[in-house]
């Protein structure tokens, strides 16, 4: 068994029809929505995601879904590109990568979670600056859409070559051991690793990404289930603006779902430094008017640096109708 088939962690598969009627909306008399393989990764960028699926929003909507968690985004689209899964969330380098080897489509943006990411160092090192990194061990979890920024945007951008510091291939979720075991003097990580960290005095900030990068995290679907499926599509996308609506006016019933997930895999992490940690991230399902301009830019990075030979055609690869129709009720 591969790494991306046992990425399987939980099922769902809900009758469309009981769960509407769970609901308390009449059951559909037209064909039962389809069922939706959704991915999401286990940072609190995929918290959102995981939310949605255990609130009764997608049954409410006539929608059954089968969950398949993994540590980050890129592991998602790995997983969509081998058409295991149907959506799943990613920042914009990983969309791009997804687009170029396996069409893959996207259909809103779901969260922005730029203050989200940061570069932290082991807080015995005093480090202040991305500069003072040369010579030391980073973290990083290569492939992902925060490694690329961090190793092609950050670094250079502190006059960091590769060479002159030690990247060190790791998952986002072991980080924080590896700094309290000082087997790494930095890492590049999320929510809420960072917050952990910072909680347990292991690590001190140096910079978060929002003033380099909003991060607007990607609602990404294979081209297949779209053309398959484009009311299911639709209705996916309301149950998104349902949910968008609790992380809103019901933050702390939120906040207490989504902590649980975190307790129950083992996590010893007080009930307000995860609320700090979720503070940063910001939910507002949309689909914006400048998103290819902001996706231009990520597709020239990739090209730069060799990762794909071309910009998608954003004709294909950016589908605003999907959201347009959830958002007109049609």
């Amino acid at each position: 068994m591969t790494m991306l088939q046992s990425a399987l962690t939980r099922r769902r598969v809900i009758a469309a029809g009981a769960g509407a009627l769970a609901a308390g909306f009449a059951p559909r008399t037209a064909a039962a929505l389809a069922t939706v393989r959704q991915g999401y990764q286990t940072n609190l960028w995929g918290m959102p995601t995981y939310y949605l699926l255990h609130s009764g929003l997608l049954e409410k909507h006539g929608i059954a879904a089968e969950e398949f968690a993994v540590p980050s985004g890129n592991l998602t689209m790995q997983q969509m590109v081998a058409r295991q899964v149907d959506l799943g969330t990613y920042a914009g380098p990983s969309f791009v990568l997804g687009n170029a080897r396996g069409g893959l489509v996207a259909i809103a943006v779901i969260e922005h979670v730029g203050r989200s990411v940061r570069v932290m160092a082991r807080k015995d090192l005093g480090l202040t600056k991305i500069e003072k990194l040369k010579g030391l061990k980073v973290a990083n979890q290569t492939g992902s859409s925060v490694g690329d920024i961090f190793v092609g945007t950050i670094a250079p951008g502190a006059g960091l070559k590769k060479g002159d510091y030690q990247e060190i291939r790791m998952d986002v979720n072991n980080m924080v051991s590896a700094m309290a075991a000082k087997t790494v003097d930095a890492m590049v990580n999320v929510e809420p690793y960072n917050a952990i960290a910072e909680a347990d005095g292991i690590a001190t900030t140096i910079m978060d990404y929002s003033s380099v990068d909003p991060l607007p995290v990607l609602m990404a679907a294979t081209p297949e289930f779209l053309a398959k499926s484009p009311d299911t599509a639709v209705a996916y996308l309301k149950a998104w603006l349902d949910a968008a609506g609790d992380f809103k006016n019901n933050p702390a019933k939120v906040a207490d779902g989504i902590y649980a997930f975190y307790t129950s895999k083992g996590y010893n992490m007080a009930a307000d430094t995860f609320r700090k940690a979720l503070s940063t991230i910001e939910v507002n399902p949309e689909f914006p008017a400048d998103l290819q301009t902001y996706m231009q830019k990520q597709a020239e990075i990739l090209i730069n640096e060799k990762k794909v030979s071309a910009p998608p055609d954003w004709s294909k690869a950016l589908r605003p109708e999907f959201m347009q129709r959830a958002k007109a009720g049609t």
